[in-house]
């Protein structure tokens, strides 16, 4: 009877880690989901900045934009 006991035990212990993991496997993915889409924005303010940069750029007069060329 001690070994019917004895799992009877392990199986409550086994289905409480088993609600443990899954608590935290959802507060990874909820976090995972938040980085992603803060990764996605910053991607999508680099290439409005590279943009920008690439204008301003285009409008400087001939020779005015090769870096440290400078005599």
């Amino acid at each position: 009877m001690a070994n019917l006991q004895d799992l009877a035990e392990r199986i409550d212990r086994l289905v409480l880690r088993h609600e443990e993991l899954r608590r935290s496997n959802a507060l990874v993915e909820h976090q995972l989901a938040a980085v992603t889409a803060e990764r996605d924005s910053l991607r999508s303010r680099l290439a409005a900045a590279r943009t920008r940069i690439d204008a301003l750029l285009a409008r400087l007069p001939p020779g005015t934009n090769d870096a440290g060329s400078a005599s």
